[in-house]
Formats: structure tokens, sequence, C-alpha cells
């Protein structure tokens, strides 16, 4: 995309020496400092290095036609990205300036040119660019605001990890990736141990960066692209982990729960401090399985580390609800 600056760049392509001299004068009490070529060799390298913003260009040059230049010009113009080009031109017939127009031409003059017409097509295709730049600022400005709306809404305000709705559909875009290539697929479910024993004794402010130090370290336990880390609600968290057997999840579930106790965040449970418990299940998807099935599952498994007394990792198996 050009750079935004207020002076104007003019190239005029022109092999007539004295037409060139006669469009520049013009230009100049315009207070524009044109950029010029005399071949179409030239005007494409001057258009490639400094994009400028009007191309008066002549149709006819001694090595490559003005409607040879203009197709190449558009075909190289980037996203967001226009020149306005003028054809200079002396054919006057209907078929020749539709030609002009139907390569990417914008306007055209004719030989000898007006400094009057010149000066007022240079003005209206001044306006036109300015109207371009505001709607292309305008698109970033929404593309922007699009991009915020859309991280706000799949991110848990809280903890500043994955939300529900992105598990939701994430975990089920990694389920068919795994499907396909045949490879194994690992829950984890992990639950904070006792947490509304901690809300009520230590109050809920402190509950909340307990829930954000917690989310640190399952965010900690998903760094390839295609793990997930999610707040799956409440004082419950998920980790979807693409491409992992039993073992690994286990592994993984058992790393998390080492790094949650070692934080050192006091409880008033036996413990002395605040440990999560953790629930594994893997299974290799398939015609016939599904991934609401292994979420009761690893759920399953969650409540099973809670019956053997919590600050612990149990592996469960697909289907067992």
């Amino acid at each position: 995309m050009k750079k935004r600056t207020d002076a104007l760049k003019v190239l005029v392509v022109e092999d007539s020496k004295v037409t060139l001299k006669v469009l520049c004068n013009f230009l100049e009490r315009m207070d524009i400092k044109p950029l010029t070529a005399e071949t179409g060799a030239g005007a494409i390298d001057t258009y490639r290095k400094e994009r400028p913003d009007i191309i008066l260009l002549d149709a006819q040059l001694p090595d490559i036609d003005g409607f040879e230049i203009a197709r190449q010009i558009r075909a190289q113009e980037q996203k967001d990205d226009w020149t306005a080009i003028i054809f200079l031109t002396s054919m006057s017939k209907d078929a020749d300036l539709a030609r002009g127009i139907e390569v990417g031409g914008d306007d055209y003059l004719m030989k000898p040119v007006s400094e009057v017409v010149l000066h007022a097509k240079v003005r209206a295709m001044r306006r036109l660019i300015e109207m371009q730049r505001s709607l292309v600022d305008v698109s970033h400005q929404l593309n922007a605001a699009n991009k915020e709306l859309q991280r706000l809404s799949t991110t848990d305000g809280l903890t500043g990890i994955a939300n529900r709705r992105m598990f939701d559909e994430l975990s089920i875009r990694e389920w068919r990736r795994c499907e396909r290539m045949k490879k194994p697929i690992a829950l984890v479910m992990l639950d904070i141990d006792s947490f509304k024993l901690f809300n009520d004794h230590y109050g809920h402010q402190m509950g909340d960066e307990c829930l954000r130090a917690v989310a640190g370290q399952v965010a900690r336990a998903a760094p390839r692209a295609a793990d997930l880390a999610a707040r799956y609600g409440g004082e419950e968290f998920a980790l979807v982990l693409g491409e992992t057997d039993a073992d690994g999840a286990r592994w993984v579930a058992e790393n998390v729960r080492q790094h949650v106790a070692d934080l050192g965040i006091s409880h008033v449970t036996p413990a002395r401090r605040v440990t999560i418990s953790c629930g594994v299940v893997s299974v290799l998807p398939q015609s016939g399985y599904s991934f609401e099935t292994l979420l009761r599952s690893a759920d399953r498994a969650l409540y099973q580390a809670k019956k053997n007394g919590r600050d612990t990792v149990a592996v469960g198996e697909y289907g067992k609800v």
C-alpha cells in the first residue's frame, strides 16, 4: 500500500520531449513535482519504485504501448492500492478509447493537452484518491474492530485463555483432524479442589487471582499450535491435546498438577495450598465415536480423581460414563 503523504505523486510517461516538458510545466504550476519516463520499461520501473498516485500515460510508446503498461500495472497493484491512470492519446476512435478503459485506464486526455483540462482531471483524480484512502482507512478500522470482537467473544475475560465457546468450536475441529490423520486425541479435565471453600474464606478477589494463576499453568501445558487450553466453567479447565495417547496426556496432567501445587497459594484444606484434580481420557476417533462421549468420559475420570482424595490424576476409558 502507498505511503500516505500530502504531496501528490504524478508520473508522466511520454516519449516526446516537447510534450513531456509542456506537461511537466503544467503540473509544476499546480505545485506538483512530476516523475518522468520516456519508455514503457522506464514507466514500469518507476511505478515499482515510486508507486505514484496518478500516471499520465502516452498510449503509443517506442517499446511497450500504453495499453500493455496499464495492464501490467493493474496486475502488480497490491491489496488496497490504486493508481489513477489517465491515457494521453491522439486517437479519437471510440474503440481505442474503450480499449484503454478495459485494460485498466480511468480516464483519457486528447493531445494536444489543454492546461485547464489537465488541471481539472488531476483535481478530480485527487478527490477520488482521497476518497479511496478514506474507504481503506475505514475498512482497516472495521477489520481491527471485528478482530477484537472475535477475540473478546472467544476469550475468557478473567483468565485470558480460551472460553467455553472457543472450546466447543476448536475441540470438534481437532477431533475431526485427528480422525482424518488416524491419530489419538486426549482430553484433560481439571478442577481446583475445594474452590468454594477458598472463595468463602479468602474472598472473591483472591478467588479471581487464584483462577488466573491456575489458568496460567494450564496454558503453559498447551504449547503446540493444535493444543487448546480453556476455562470450561467456574473453577474447571480443559486441555485438548491432539495426537496424544493416554500416557502422554497423563504426563501433561501430572505436570500441570505439580506446577499448580508449586505455586504455593495458601488454602485452608489439609494440603494447606491450592491443588487441582485431573481426569484424563484418550481415544482414537473413528466412525460411531464422538467428542461428546470423550467429554463425558473425561468428566467421569475427574470425578474419580476427586473421589480418590483430590490433588491427583485419574485416567479413564472412553465410553465409561
